[in-house]
């Protein structure tokens, strides 16, 4: 049936200074987004330094990725119930906290410990900020151009995180990858206490425990088993908690038909148009966070490039994204959600065809330069329709839980890019011969390949789902159309 969304009441609290506030709000996002990379490039350093093993090196990447995996969805929930500025600000000082206690850090339990509060609290920060951002700008132009930067930050921290901490890592210390949090977050609160006014759920705040716990198991189960599959598909430490996870989820879906007051009510998920945006964010996660990791790999380990040139090198994927998400949000209104969805992973997939092409011998500008300005302008298609259909005729209650949805998704599809790939580079590389700079670059080759193969399939994704109409983000048209449920 087609049901008529309604846009935000008059009474509903939004931002005073909505445009003011964005900059902050963009701010903690870039902060949640940029501490799942900017790690990466310092880890050498810090296994050094601190004199920890390969093993427990890895759980300083996968602790953050578990607690925020696995928290996400209670996190949306409590920014909906709790009030969503309050919880941005709660979330914002825990994760400044967690930072220090992490650069501060002398044992290896102390740095993952801190990891892991870093990873709740950005579970709890992430659907905060995009929810009140979806309740600052209801409808309209105004809303397209603030996804548009909004969604632009999750490919551009990304860069940042790896430009900033090879900066860091060569010139300063591995400890300033996490102090570096500390004024970020210092900022986005000071903005949001001035700029945002309070929004929360209204209706009953009864928290669905059951569906909380099976969604922290099957999703936290999810990215710890495609964590732990980076070092072979075999073990049961990878395909037991896969499996677990998805037995999990499975049992969660069937909890949430029949619960009273559901952690996610399904009519988030299952809309259309939503699927969409949440289909492609989990493929989009896995070619962005996983081909970004092997972007760097060869950059750095068979270019010869130092931790800060490859992220100097990445620069241009920034830009280009950018620019790129600024021009889909102006042509939003007439060119619909469909055609940019449906073109940006076309582009991501030519990029990654192109990586196919790298070589021990390669260069910069002839192997990655072209293929790092396709990317970027194929990410930035993606993410602008993708964050506005992801939260596009959310009621106003489910608003923090439809952000955590995006988030989650992103982040379990991120942790299926890095283990797949990683277990196909690592299998290429030794078919080829050894570690060496050739049997590095088959494998790389071999991860572009399969990369471009997940981002096409976002194509028929969009062509499919995707059935709002283009006048829904027209300023002068409608800003709630019907939708067909």
């Amino acid at each position: 049936m087609a049901t008529q969304l309604a846009t935000a009441p008059p009474d509903l609290a939004r931002s005073t200074a909505p445009w003011g506030a964005l900059i902050f709000l963009a701010l903690a996002q870039l902060m949640v987004v940029l501490d799942g990379t900017i790690v990466n490039l310092a880890l050498p350093q810090l296994q050094r330094e601190m004199g920890i093993n390969d093993s427990t090196r890895a759980w300083v990447v996968t602790a953050y990725a578990l607690a925020l995996g696995a928290f996400l969805l209670l996190g949306g929930r409590i920014a909906d119930f709790w009030g969503r500025k309050r919880t941005f600000m709660a979330a914002a000082a825990g994760f400044a906290v967690a930072s220090l206690l992490g650069g501060i850090a002398q044992e290896a339990w102390e740095l993952i410990g801190a990891r892991a509060l870093q990873g709740l609290f950005a579970a709890l920060l992430a659907p905060a900020a995009l929810a009140l951002l979806t309740v600052s700008f209801p409808g309209g132009k105004d809303r397209g151009t603030a996804f548009a930067i909004f969604g632009s930050i999750s490919g551009v921290g990304a860069a940042i995180g790896v430009l900033l901490g090879g900066y860091l890592t060569d010139y300063v210390s591995w400890r300033w990858c996490f102090f570096v949090n500390i004024p970020i977050a210092a900022i986005a609160l000071a903005g949001v206490w001035a700029k945002v006014q309070e929004s929360k759920a209204g209706g009953s705040t009864k928290y669905d425990w059951p569906g909380v716990i099976l969604a922290a198991l099957g999703l936290g189960s999810l990215v710890y088993g495609f964590t732990n599959a980076e070092h072979g598909w075999g073990s049961p430490e990878a395909w037991g908690f896969i499996a677990a996870g998805a037995a999990l989820l499975v049992l969660f879906v069937l909890v949430e038909k029949k619960a009273k007051h559901p952690l996610l009510p399904l009519r988030v998920a299952t809309e259309r148009n939503r699927a969409a945006a949440f289909l492609a964010s989990f493929l989009s996660g896995a070619v962005l966070i996983g081909g970004i990791l092997f972007i760097n790999f060869y950059l750095q380990i068979v270019l010869g490039f130092a931790p800060f040139v490859a992220g100097v090198a990445s620069l241009p994927m920034t830009v280009v994204l950018m620019v790129t998400a600024g021009i889909a949000a102006k042509n939003l209104p007439r060119l619909g959600a469909r055609i940019p969805t449906a073109l940006g992973p076309v582009l991501i997939a030519a990029a990654m065809l192109w990586l196919t092409r790298v070589s021990a011998d390669g260069t910069y500008l002839v192997n990655m330069l072209p293929a790092l300005l396709l990317l970027g302008a194929g990410l930035g298609l993606v993410f602008v329709p993708m964050q506005n259909l992801a939260l596009f005729g959310v009621d106003k209650d489910d608003s923090g839980v439809a952000s955590a949805l995006v988030n989650a998704s992103q982040q379990v599809g991120g942790s299926l890019g890095i283990a797949l790939f990683s277990t196909l580079a690592a299998s290429a590389t030794v078919a080829a011969g050894g570690t060496g700079p050739a049997a590095l670059s088959a494998g790389y080759s071999l991860v572009f390949l399969w990369a471009a193969g997940v981002a096409i399939l976002i194509v028929p994704v969009a062509l499919l789902l995707i059935d709002i109409n283009r006048k829904t983000f027209s300023g002068t048209a409608s800003d709630t159309p019907a939708v067909h449920l």
